[in-house]
């Protein structure tokens, strides 16, 4: 082990942990703005305590994303410093633009939506969780931009003198394909993810609290989380099979990775099932369906797909001697996992509609086990995805211009990287203990009490008025 393998770990654990509480931040500011959206047009008071209810727990998590985010980029500096050097003046452009523009715009207009209960026009406060909602999603595009460079460098040049990549136009950048396509995958991930949060809380009061005065407002959240997840399941497939098309053109190895497809094949078959040899050179048994793995990495059942041993002699000739393969078995199985969990989820959904169908409570113990594991699902699904995107690519840290053992840090040793692997990991654990605790905690509360408030009148000055601290 040496302060490569360290920093390689410290990046993963701080990064996968991070994205726990992304694609809910993303998905949940919708949500919350689209209930906030029907109390407005409707008057409802039922929407009004989803709002609060599920606003609650969109702030929670909110909160520790961007203390867990904040260390990402400290990251590069610190274990990264030759790749930070070396593609600086590329990935520094859309982080820099992140953070100035769409984070100030998500930051800002959540304190607004925090502060402007009962004080600001209910217009005014609907338009900022609206805005916060926007600038959420504007911080993951630009992120996904840099991460689309490592994966499908764009729009630079590499300096002869320096050695370095600089920029040379930044729209191409931005409109990098894998980014375009990417955005919306990751976006309907995290609807996923937040829709079956809604259920699963939904889900708990209907079954535990029949008799309560809220059950309304609990079943109408069950139905409504139940078809986000059914529909950004839909459009996770779909998002997917384009991306897989893209991956296959721009990242072929990837796309043999994923399938474990050893040797070039035309019409290739699905693997459901490989088993390989231990150095992950050969196919051992496979249980593969024929012609969809063509169709799915280049939209012809009878098109050709590159195998691992083929690309790895085409690296090696091209960019020198040396192993241009992944892990095989992380990259065939994290693919899979993503798969399965995902869609796991949609089937938990649409059990949760069918059990109430024609106006049905829901009651099985059963049903409640699984309803509560469904946030759990489209987690593990966006990490695993993470996962495969991230170690698919190696050894690259750059495709085709720098390796990852080459962007590592020369001044930091191995006891460096411990210590700081060490203590980050110690604090994310805690912090993961707090998020837990917190979200059961105002899960279990239910919806709040709204009879006593009363929403500012529009037509009336009340600049005197204190701002309202709501949760």
């Amino acid at each position: 082990m040496d302060a490569l393998d360290v920093a390689r770990w410290q990046f993963g654990v701080t990064t996968v942990y991070h994205f726990l509480f992304v694609p809910l931040t993303i998905g949940l500011s919708v949500l919350v703005a689209i209930l906030q959206t029907m109390w407005h047009r409707t008057g409802n008071e039922r929407y009004l305590k989803l709002t609060k209810f599920y606003g609650k727990l969109f702030l929670i998590n909110f909160a520790m994303g961007v203390v867990t985010g904040i260390v990402q980029e400290f990251q590069f500096g610190m274990n990264w410093s030759d790749y930070s050097r070396f593609v600086g003046d590329i990935f520094g452009a859309p982080l820099a633009i992140e953070a100035l523009v769409a984070f100030f715009l998500e930051s800002t207009f959540i304190g607004l939506w925090i502060f402007g209960w009962d004080r600001l026009p209910k217009r005014a406060h609907l338009a900022s969780i609206w805005a916060a909602a926007i600038g959420t999603n504007l911080s993951a595009y630009f992120i996904l931009a840099a991460n689309s460079f490592m994966q499908n460098p764009v729009g630079y040049r590499i300096n002869p003198d320096s050695g370095r990549a600089e920029l040379t136009d930044f729209p191409a950048v931005l409109t990098n394909k894998v980014a375009l396509i990417t955005f919306p995958h990751t976006l309907a991930g995290s609807f996923l993810v937040a829709g079956s949060l809604v259920v699963a809380v939904g889900l708990w009061h209907v079954i535990r609290n029949r008799d309560s005065a809220d059950t309304g407002a609990y079943r109408f959240a069950t139905k409504f989380g139940s078809w986000v997840v059914l529909v950004a399941s839909a459009a996770v497939l779909f998002t997917g099979d384009i991306q897989g098309k893209i991956m296959t053109d721009v990242q072929p190895m990837k796309m043999a990775a994923a399938e474990g497809l050893y040797t070039t094949e035309s019409p290739a078959s699905f693997s459901v099932l490989t088993i390989g040899s231990l150095d992950g050179s050969r196919e051992v048994f496979a249980l593969k369906i024929p012609y969809l793995l063509s169709y799915l990495g280049t939209g012809d059942p009878n098109g050709t797909v590159q195998g691992i041993n083929d690309l790895q002699a085409q690296y090696a000739t091209q960019y020198g001697a040396g192993s241009y393969t992944p892990i095989i078995p992380v990259t065939y199985w994290s693919f899979r996992f993503m798969i399965a969990f995902g869609m796991a989820a949609g089937a938990i959904a649409l059990l949760v509609l069918w059990s109430q169908r024609k106006g049905r409570t829901p009651s099985s113990r059963w049903l409640l086990r699984a309803g509560l594991a469904m946030p759990v699902l489209p987690l593990l699904a966006n990490s695993f995805g993470w996962i495969f995107t991230e170690m698919g690519r190696q050894p690259w840290i750059v495709f085709g211009e720098m390796l990852t053992r080459n962007g590592v840090s020369r001044s930091v040793s191995l006891a460096e990287v411990l210590t700081s692997f060490t203590a980050f990991t110690l604090i994310y654990a805690t912090l993961a203990v707090i998020e837990v605790k917190l979200l059961l905690r105002y899960a279990k509360a239910g919806v709040p009490d709204v009879s006593e408030e009363h929403p500012i009148d529009d037509t009336h000055d009340d600049a005197e008025r204190p701002l309202a601290f709501a949760y």
